[in-house]
């Protein structure tokens, strides 16, 4: 009884702060969903006499395109890397993640410039087929369909790949050896087990396709959520615009639902040991060659020929005598967002920490629950949190007034603190899974050690788990930070005056059409991306081993 008293001593503390956190996380939502309780007739009957209609149907099916787009390509390519030996196989099972590091809004712009009806390949191709010759409209619905899919397939394509390899393994080898051949086994067996990892890679597409407005914008296409920035930008209505995106609230929700019925009832796992993987066939030939040139064509057009063209921009920008002031103004916009990324890493971090060890130390119902409210910021988009943000900080200046604190505006204006608030509600997610990770692969027996002997919470903490887990609070603030860097739509919201980042520079110079100076920023960004694609490249190979 006292060793199980001095256990529990000194934790209520952190089991407290897990609470407060879950609870910064789930307000801004909370009262972005509030709204819809209360609903101005006005806003919603101008805005369906004007664009909503066609924005609700537009994103409709620009969702449906891109989830359709990303699980064929996604599960065809894993399926044909995990089952089939052909030229170069173990260079494109990494290599067909690198679109991991091209944001949607970086290929968007590409596309345009290179695809285009002013680009180099439609005037070769009217140079050889006459002005009038008919080209595929790019700036279009189809467009953008195509741009999403190419930069989140790898969603659906590690997913799959990662059940593949732990999950329908033994089931296809069984049933190859029961007499099924190889196209029956796959359809009858492998395809059911891979369901639930399908159904999660597009649910994930669904919910990054539902938070991007920039990219939609170079398309021409409207959604709701280009419908929400349209509104704030233009009137800065904010009860207007908080009600339209709870729209794009409803469309998440609908994504989470559909993902729980593709998946159905199924619940798999590996039984244990490691998983060899399914047997490969040795493709030869012709159809070698085409395997190749699948995953090559595919590398090419996500992340190699854009990476390429990007570098020639950049060049060209720099040496040329153009007199573009564009270095000068780039530490500008690289000091910004090294601000912003620094601070939510750390605040992240921390609280991910705190949580982590709560649940530890605690695992109280309380403290599990608080665990799980924080996904809630991962799992809405950007534009909701933004919106949800920016109701929660006139609430408290509409507090701070009414105790006597006259700083009207103070809270809710722009501010680099709202825009730390903000990012650190998004991505506290997956700082949080990364650290519980490392945290959990402490032995039990080790904390429970320490406590017996006398040590603190905080002093078990710092001498016995972060020691252990360090490797996964670096996985934490890489994966924040290279998601705080690309973050666009919530930094478009929020920002303070004259407080733009290197996304944003790279989406005010595409609107403009001055494509090549954009290559500069836009590199840097991808530069930095490819770090969390580096660490899963070499997470994929030792699974591979």
């Amino acid at each position: 009884m006292a060793t199980s008293f001095r256990r529990r001593s000194g934790t209520a503390g952190w089991s407290l702060t897990s609470i407060i956190a879950a609870l910064l996380v789930v307000v801004p939502v909370a009262m972005l969903a509030s709204s819809i309780l209360r609903p101005s007739p006005d806003v919603w009957a101008q805005q369906w006499r004007t664009r909503l209609p066609g924005e609700l149907v537009t994103t409709a099916i620009l969702l449906t395109g891109v989830a359709v787009g990303a699980v064929v390509l996604g599960a065809g390519l894993a399926w044909l890397v995990s089952a089939y030996e052909f030229r170069g196989v173990r260079t494109f099972g990494w290599m067909l993640i690198l679109p991991f590091a091209m944001p949607s809004y970086i290929l968007g712009f590409l596309t345009l410039s290179t695809f285009g009806r002013t680009g180099p390949i439609q005037d070769t191709w009217r140079s050889w087929f006459g002005p009038d010759a008919w080209f595929p409209e790019i700036e279009s619905l189809t467009g953008a369909i195509v741009a999403f899919t190419l930069v989140l397939y790898p969603y659906v394509y590690l997913l799959a790949r990662a059940a593949l390899r732990d999950q329908a393994a033994g089931a296809y080898h069984a049933a190859r050896t029961l007499g099924a051949g190889p196209s029956e086994a796959a359809r009858r067996v492998v395809l059911p087990l891979v369901r639930p990892a399908i159904a999660a890679g597009a649910a994930i597409v669904m919910m990054e396709t539902l938070t991007d407005f920039a990219t939609v914008q170079y398309f021409g296409v409207d959604t709701v959520s280009v419908g929400v920035f349209r509104i704030w930008n233009g009137t800065y209505d904010r009860n207007a615009a908080s009600e339209i995106a709870t729209l794009v609230l409803g469309f998440a929700l609908l994504a989470i639902g559909l993902e729980r019925i593709g998946r159905g009832r199924a619940r798999f796992g590996q039984s244990g040991g490691a998983a060899a993987g399914i047997e490969r066939r040795t493709l030869t030939g012709w159809r070698s060659w085409a395997a190749t040139a699948v995953c090559g064509g595919v590398v090419v057009a996500a992340f190699v020929g854009p990476v390429v063209q990007l570098l020639i921009w950049a060049v060209r920008e720099q040496v040329g005598d153009r007199g573009t002031p564009l270095l000068d103004q780039y530490p500008g916009y690289l000091w910004n967002s090294l601000q912003l990324v620094f601070f939510t890493v750390l605040i992240c971090t921390v609280v991910a920490v705190v949580v982590a060890n709560a649940r530890r130390f605690g695992g109280r119902r309380s403290t599990q629950l608080a665990s799980r409210a924080i996904a809630v910021g991962y799992a809405v988009p950007g534009p909701v949190v933004g919106m949800g943000v920016i109701l929660t900080m006139v609430a408290v200046d509409t507090g701070l007034e009414a105790v006597g604190l006259d700083l009207p505006g103070f809270v809710a204006t722009g501010s680099l603190l709202v825009l730390v608030y903000a990012y650190t509600v998004r991505f506290l997610a997956p700082g949080l899974s990364a650290v519980e990770s490392g945290v959990a692969q402490v032995p039990e027996e080790m904390t429970a050690s320490a406590r017996t002997l006398g040590a603190t919470p905080l002093e078990t903490a710092r001498r016995v788990h972060l020691p252990l887990a360090k490797a996964s609070l670096f996985s934490a603030a890489v994966l924040v930070g290279v998601d705080a860097l690309k973050e666009l739509p919530i930094v478009l919201l929020l920002r303070p005056l004259g407080f733009d980042t290197l996304p944003v520079w790279v989406y005010n110079l595409a609107s403009e059409s001055r494509y090549e100076q954009a290559a500069l920023p836009a590199l840097s960004i991808i530069v930095v991306a490819l770090i969390p694609v580096f660490l899963l490249s070499r997470r994929l190979d030792g699974a591979r081993r």
